[in-house]
């Protein structure tokens, strides 16, 4: 028997708190950060390059969750898996993804590592480049898979940085296992460029097997998965793959990729660049909510370039106006 359908997405990964400032390349280059990417680090290091920050912005994010907060804003059902720990961190994190819309129900750790923090410098040119201490997510487990929950969702989402807390893959085999069992669909965002350096073989594993239906990938995740500098032979190469995939490529668009075709598809235009973090994130929302209500690919990927668009004009990775007001406002 089917379960009933309560959800449009439901989302797993990493429960973080991210801590923006703006710095210079300097800054960057003092620290030893690698510009636009993201770096994990341990909690000692966490607290030596928070105090060297200065003035700061402190708000729930992680992708998956920056994702379900987008759906929610345009109206659609979400829920989210993730481990915060029983601290202010977590419980501000918890609080303001449920002020958001989004179904949260694993509970918190009451013990172990603090939550999870993502410490991100945004340089002038509007480059974020992140490090991350995983702290609580790395408690996340099978056993915090609501099965029922993924059951009752259209499509299950989740992020390849999922893969590096050891037990939070499991937690993954055993949801995307459930959604199966109910004839969902699942979607991957490979994350970043060094992530597909450490899991390649699993996530082209998990593509060729058939457990992914849509992927999500920017410009340099896909050329990290194929091994190649060229584009053009890049997205040849997963055209061949039985996915439905959208590569975004930042002021170019995005590239859809369809039953072995592949097409272009608009960026949304904006007034000012301010912060890429989340533009990803919210391009995947606009993406899976039009997704989950059977809407063309193209306007599918429509919907995800204004989500990116809001985003990357202010701060932060979490929308500040309602993305249903703004697509409502929006010829289609």
């Amino acid at each position: 028997m089917t379960a009933a359908t309560l959800y449009d997405v439901v989302g797993i990964g990493n429960a973080i708190v991210d801590v923006i400032a703006r710095a210079d390349d300097d800054f960057l280059i003092g620290h030893g950060l690698h510009k636009g990417g993201m770096t994990l680090i341990d909690e000692a290091a966490s607290a030596r390059l928070y105090a060297a920050m200065g003035s700061a912005t402190i708000m729930s994010g992680g992708s998956a969750a920056n994702t379900m907060a987008g759906v929610a804003s345009l109206g659609g059902k979400a829920g989210f898996i993730g481990k915060v720990r029983d601290d202010d961190a977590g419980q501000a994190f918890r609080h303001d993804i449920q002020a958001a819309g989004v179904h949260f129900p694993t509970p918190s750790a009451t013990s172990g590592a603090s939550t999870a923090r993502c410490l991100i410098v945004v340089t002038p040119d509007g480059e974020r480049t992140m490090s991350t201490y995983l702290g609580a997510c790395v408690a996340l487990g099978p056993e915090d898979v609501d099965e029922k929950i993924v059951e009752a969702s259209r499509i299950l989402y989740f992020e390849g940085y999922l893969w590096d807390p050891p037990r939070a893959k499991e937690a993954f085999r055993r949801a995307a296992a459930a959604a199966r069992r109910a004839g969902r669909k699942t979607a991957l965002t490979l994350s970043d460029s060094f992530c597909v350096d450490r899991y390649r073989d699993e996530f082209l594993e998990l593509i060729r097997t058939g457990l992914v239906d849509i992927l999500f990938a920017n410009e340099s995740e896909l050329h990290a998965l194929y091994q190649t500098a060229d584009f053009d032979t890049a997205v040849g190469a997963l055209s061949r793959e039985r996915t439905l995939a959208f590569v975004t490529r930042s002021a170019a668009g995005c590239a859809i990729v369809d039953n072995g075709t592949i097409q272009s598809a608009p960026a949304a235009a904006i007034e000012k660049l301010v912060d890429t973090t989340g533009a990803g994130d919210l391009f995947a929302a606009g993406a899976l909510f039009g997704l989950a209500r059977g809407l063309p690919p193209e306007r599918c990927a429509a919907i995800g370039a204004l989500a990116a668009a809001e985003i990357i004009q202010h701060y932060g990775a979490r929308p500040e106006v309602s993305l249903a007001e703004l697509l409502a406002q929006t010829p289609a």
